[in-house]
Formats: structure tokens, C-alpha cells, sequence
């Protein structure tokens, strides 16, 4: 065994709710909890810092399938290791951030097993989170953290940069002097997609029902943003891209979290071959798909999260292109988790809201 292992650490845990309580919000609970031994293959991570994405959320609202209670919240979270079962262990005292999902390792299309994907953070599979001062994880599920971040920074890229990565890049297929449009910025997927479509060279367009996040956006390098609560978004677009790139400028790619009429509304910017890439769908469960799509031969495609290769990739490209996940909040230690869900309920976050990690009251060795 390398490295001291503490004998306790603090945990976020889900607890439900009474049976009584109307609307249903299950309770967030910070525990303490013995640390157990590491088994091989297995290290242990100091936590630096965690962030919140909405299942975290959802859970509470008990609007997520598969709620494990007494489980630790968090899918996305960097520290350092530690301890390993190995004494030798080359990943001893480096920085690293937990991989997000388990059950999809390379294949090109969709897990390799059918109901086997699963994600980090208040369910059963695998019944592990990050919202914890130490984590205890398999050591090949725990990824090098980029030199340019700090762990802050790294714990807004996991579970968002492989969403990203999957819709934009994979899907999508963004590239170079593209025009890709992206709804619902603000959000930290959308964010980390135009982060990486820009980095690839393409033309980012975004949409938002908020003026300053389009003007964040902006700032940011999207070419221009439009105001999906106007009913006439899609005329300003156009206008846009034909200042921009030219009066038959057209959309090549649309990166979407909203659903709904999505596919209708962009039919008339979006060329002929067009993809939308849905990962989410906050607006509307359904999706209407005309016959105007059909005969343009224009692509719908969901996408969801992503494999380990993935990530491995996503992870390269944006060390590479050095870039920096936007970070909305930071909220000191977890007893302040409350104020990130609240956060998180109001929606006015441009960026990931982040918990760093407190160790004035740790657990002792």
C-alpha cells in the first residue's frame, strides 16, 4: 500500500425526501463516513474541487431514473491521488479527474452493451460519486488533469466536455470555416461545444433567451448570437450569416439541448445534408420531423454523453488547444452545496458551478 489512507471522509449524500412532502425534493446531507480499504487496481483521490450538472438536480427533484438513496452526488470531480494498492504506482501524488460514466469503452456508435451505461452520482451504477473529500475509484477510470488547469477548472470538463465532444466533433463533425449553430448558450455543454468547434476554426453562431449571455458569447468568439424568445430568431440568423458569409450563407450543423420544433424552425437555414445533433431536450420530449426534412436530406441524431476513448480523445484536443471550461461559480467546501443547487434551480449560470474542496475540518489519519 503507497501513501497514508485517512480513516474518514465527508460525503454529500442523497436522502429521501418524507413520503409527505408535495412538490417532492429530496435532501442533500453531508455525512461522514469511514473510508474503505483499497483494493488492487483501485487508488484513492483527494478531491479538489467537484461541480454540479443538472441530474444533480433532477435527483433531488426525483425526476431521475434509478435514484440510489444514501449515494454520494457528483458526476464530475479533480483532485489528486494519494494512495494506490500499488506502491509503485506511476499515478501517486499526480493530478487527475474521474471519468464521468461507466460501460461504454471505445465503440464508435453506442455502448458496447445494452443497458450498461451508467453515470457517477446518486444511482446505482456504479454506486459512486464525487461530492467527497476522498474518493476511492479503479485507477483506469481516473484520467492525467491537463497542466493548464487547475482543479477547479478541470472539475467543469468531464461529464460536460464528453457531451460536448460526442455532439460537436463526433456528430456534428464540426470544422474548419463551418457554420455551426449552438442553442441554449450559457449552459456548460453548449459552452464547452463552441469552445470546441472554435478551437476546430468554425463559425459559432448561438442562441439564448438572455441578451448578456449572448454577449458573453460573443466575447468569447461566437460570430453572433439571436434571442430564441423571439418568435422571428430564424430571420435574424439568416441575417447574420448573410453579413458574415454572404446572402446564400447557410447553417451546416445545429448542436441542440432543447428539442421541440427544433428541426422545423432551422429547415430553411440549414443546408441540404444538415445535421442537428440533439443531447438534450429541456424544451420538449419530441421532436417533430417533416417531409421538408426528408427530401433535403437533412440529419437528425441524438447523442448522448459518450465513450472512454472519447473523453481520452476530448481531453488531448483540449489540452492541446489549450482550452479553459468556463466556470460561472466557485462555492467554498461542501457545506455550501445548498447554494449551487439553488444556483442551479434559477438557471442564470453562464458556465459550470464548482465546489471547492475545504479540508480545515478533515478527517483525521
Amino acid at each position: 500500500m503507497a501513501g497514508r489512507i485517512p480513516e474518514l471522509t465527508r460525503v454529500l449524500v442523497v436522502r429521501r425526501c418524507p413520503a409527505e412532502a408535495k412538490p417532492v425534493y429530496h435532501d442533500a446531507v453531508l455525512e461522514t463516513r469511514p473510508l474503505q480499504q483499497l483494493k488492487q487496481g483501485e487508488v484513492l483521490v483527494k478531491m479538489g474541487a467537484v461541480s454540479f450538472n443538472h441530474r444533480d438536480l433532477w435527483i433531488r427533484l426525483g425526476q431521475y431514473p434509478g435514484i440510489n438513496f444514501g449515494s454520494a452526488f457528483g458526476a464530475d470531480g479533480a483532485g489528486t491521488v494519494v494512495a494506490s494498492a500499488d506502491s509503485n504506482d506511476a499515478l501517486l501524488n499526480k493530478r487527475v479527474f474521474l471519468t464521468p460514466m461507466r460501460g461504454w469503452e471505445s465503440k464508435p456508435d453506442a455502448p458496447e452493451i445494452e443497458g450498461g451505461f451508467g453515470i457517477l452520482g446518486g444511482g446505482h451504477n456504479p454506486p459512486l460519486g464525487t461530492f467527497s473529500e476522498y474518493v476511492v475509484v479503479e485507477r483506469n477510470q481516473v484520467i492525467r488533469s491537463p497542466d493548464h488547469l487547475d482543479d477547479v477548472q478541470v472539475s467543469a470538463w468531464p461529464l460536460g466536455g464528453l457531451t460536448a465532444w460526442r455532439a460537436a466533433i463526433v456528430n456534428a463533425e464540426a470544422s474548419k470555416d463551418q457554420n455551426i449553430l449552438i442553442t441554449g448558450i450559457g449552459g456548460g455543454v453548449a459552452l464547452l461545444a463552441m469552445q470546441l468547434c472554435l478551437a476546430k476554426g468554425a463559425n459559432v453562431y448561438v442562441t439564448s433567451g438572455s441578451e448578456e449571455k449572448i454577449r458573453k458569447a460573443i466575447a468569447l468568439g461566437a460570430k453572433g448570437g439571436v434571442n430564441y424568445t423571439l418568435k422571428d430568431w430564424v430571420s435574424h440568423l439568416v441575417a447574420l450569416l448573410a453579413k458574415n458569409s454572404g446572402k446564400s450563407a447557410k447553417i451546416d450543423a445545429v448542436i441542440d439541448s432543447g428539442g421541440g420544433d427544433i428541426m422545423t424552425r432551422v429547415n430553411s437555414i440549414l443546408k441540404q445534408g444538415g445535421k442537428v445533433v440533439v443531447y438534450g431536450m429541456t424544451a420538449n420530449p419530441q421532436i417533430k420531423f417533416t417531409m421538408r426534412e426528408v427530401l433535403k436530406n437533412q440529419r437528425l441524431i441524438g447523442s448522448t454523453m459518450g465513450s472512454l476513448k472519447d473523453l481520452a480523445d476530448a481531453t488531448v484536443f483540449m489540452s492541446e488547444h489549450r482550452i479553459v471550461p468556463v466556470v460561472s461559480h466557485v462555492l467554498e467546501g461542501l457545506e455550501a452545496a445548498e447554494e449551487g443547487f439553488e444556483l442551479m434551480k434559477r438557471g442564470d449560470q453562464f458556465g459550470k458551478i464548482v465546489v471547492r474542496i475545504n479540508y480545515k475540518a478533515n478527517a483525521k489519519l
